[in-house]
């Protein structure tokens, strides 16, 4: 027998779509007030949840920690057994029950609220003791679950973790938190690549700089590409300033032409008005540019003009930008 699987999918879709769609009556004085008590906070977040609400609170907690709000997860079962020995009175913590019942999360409250630690309650039932118990409730009652039997926890969590990503988000605007600042907490990643390596972190320099002076013959600026490998050389004037480029595609643009590569000067036959680039400048700006201008390698210039280094998309590959 042949099944389409594709329909009871759409109505998965269609359900958890619709949960997180009425996310929005929820985001009222309670969700703001949560968002100012982390953001005055001068602890950390902790997030706690059992089962299905725990494994979205551990999500939660990295998605903070990873947009400026210090926190990370404690499982209630751990923390009755002496992981509550990481709280203190400037912590926040945030409590994800479906149903504000859960018996292992109830337990550790009593604790919690002698350390005068301020709660944040995420529950599906604004009337459950957790919600009761806590500072701020941020509801995530959904219609529905998307399991046909109305059992295993789908449209709540996906609802539940909208509403954890609206907080991260909502506190990373308020804090200013900028590209930079995600890329020091994810330096061993390619955003973290992408975001923080500079030109200057990957381009060759000194001696590897392909480059001639201007007077130089075409036959002395291929030798210069060959012995550099990186197919350009920089041409450069009596200052040794950029004058212009000459690249493995300029020498195929000239082969149909008259050109004595003995004698007739580089100056004749490069690219004047090239692109360059500093070596301040992000490799993924650099990636961008050379993908715009349909090149394959730059001269990064200080300056006074001078080439300080060079750098093509073999670089940008062994770097893991591209």
């Amino acid at each position: 027998m042949t099944i389409d699987f594709t329909i009871r999918a759409a109505e998965v879709i269609k359900i958890e779509a619709a949960a997180v769609e009425q996310l929005k009556q929820y985001l009222d004085a309670d969700f703001n007030l949560a968002c100012q008590l982390i953001f005055d906070s001068a602890g950390k977040t902790i997030v706690t949840g059992m089962g299905k609400s725990g494994h979205i609170g551990s999500k939660i907690a990295a998605t903070l920690a990873s947009t400026g709000t210090p926190a990370f997860f404690v499982h209630p079962g751990e923390a009755s057994h002496g992981d509550l020995g990481m709280l203190s009175a400037a912590d926040i913590v945030i409590a994800i029950s479906n149903s504000g019942e859960t018996a292992e999360v109830l337990t550790i409250m009593p604790v919690i609220k002698r350390l005068g630690i301020k709660l944040i309650a995420m529950t599906g039932n604004p009337a459950s003791t957790l919600a009761k118990l806590a500072d701020a409730h941020l509801c995530v009652k959904v219609e529905q679950e998307a399991c046909p039997l109305g059992l295993a926890p789908t449209a709540s969590t996906t609802a539940t973790l909208a509403m954890g990503d609206a907080l991260a988000v909502a506190l990373l605007d308020a804090r200013g938190f900028s590209a930079d600042d995600f890329a020091l907490s994810h330096p061993g990643g390619s955003l973290g690549r992408k975001l923080l390596l500079r030109l200057e972190d990957i381009m060759h320099t000194g001696e590897q700089v392909p480059t001639v002076l201007y007077s130089a013959t075409i036959k002395d600026a291929l030798l210069e590409i060959s012995k550099k490998g990186l197919g350009m050389t920089a041409v450069v004037d009596e200052q040794g300033k950029m004058a212009g480029v000459f690249t493995d595609g300029d020498l195929r643009r000239i082969l149909d032409q008259r050109y004595d590569i003995h004698s007739n000067q580089i100056a004749d036959v490069m690219t004047r008005n090239c692109i360059t680039a500093q070596a301040q400048q992000l490799a993924a700006e650099a990636l961008q540019i050379m993908q715009q201008k349909k090149i394959n390698g730059l001269i990064i210039i200080d300056d006074a003009g001078k080439p300080v280094g060079a750098m093509n998309m073999h670089d940008l590959l062994r770097a893991g930008v591209l």
